[in-house]
């Protein structure tokens, strides 16, 4: 049973640090560090597809998830204008 409780703790965590690293990306346009800057070419893009992530799990939803998981990966991949 404390290993559940303890699964289910660092999963909320996990969740909270992904929703903060996505309005960070979202709202500054920039990701937090030098490894995540360094990684993410459209950081606002990344962001978007983080928080619809978080979204789409929420909901449910296969298709939000399919469409967030490939804004995240365009968030990496498209050259910045």
């Amino acid at each position: 049973m404390f290993i559940i409780a303890v699964l289910g703790v660092a999963l909320v965590t996990a969740a909270i640090g992904w929703a903060v690293l996505g309005v960070h990306a979202l709202l500054l346009g920039r990701m937090p560090g030098q490894w995540l800057d360094r990684l993410v070419r459209q950081p606002r893009l990344w962001g978007a597809g983080a928080l619809l992530m978080l979204v789409s799990w929420n909901l449910d939803s296969p298709s939000l998830l399919a469409i967030s998981v490939g804004l995240v990966a365009l968030g990496h991949v498209v050259k910045p204008t």
